[in-house]
């Protein structure tokens, strides 16, 4: 217990400090040191989403910034995805769940790195009058 909220930790550390999801740390973190099978690291994750966004929710209603109708939705849309998802996982082999997962991480690496290297355009009177 100790090892997997120490891994919580960090991997919540990182990624805030990164600007990431902390599934994409998370997810290899308990298939590495915990030795978690990838359908178990990947339901753990998602399953330690939910008092984060609760908790998030909550907040951010207090300062107005919720919709609840919007919130509402997208809250169905969640339970029917990740249902979906678990239907998913249990009828694929865990290893194509890996070479999809990781291929998911190499996607978003090249997407974060590509993002990172281009050059903005610089703001100007005439590109702010665009």
């Amino acid at each position: 217990m100790i090892e997997a909220a120490l891994i919580g930790v960090l991997a919540g550390l990182f990624a805030g400090l990164l600007g990431i999801g902390g599934g994409a740390l998370f997810v290899p973190a308990l298939t590495l040191f915990l030795g978690l099978g990838q359908v178990d690291a990947e339901a753990t994750s998602l399953l330690a989403i939910v008092p984060t966004a609760i908790v998030g929710t909550w907040r951010q209603r207090s300062y107005g910034n919720v919709r609840e109708r919007d919130a509402l939705l997208l809250g169905v849309l969640a339970i029917a995805g990740a249902i979906g998802g678990v239907v998913i996982a249990n009828a694929v082999p865990e290893r194509a769940l890996e070479i999809m997962f990781a291929a998911l991480q190499l996607y978003v690496a090249i997407r974060l790195a590509r993002d990172a290297l281009s050059t903005p355009e610089p703001v100007t009177s005439d590109t702010a009058a665009r």
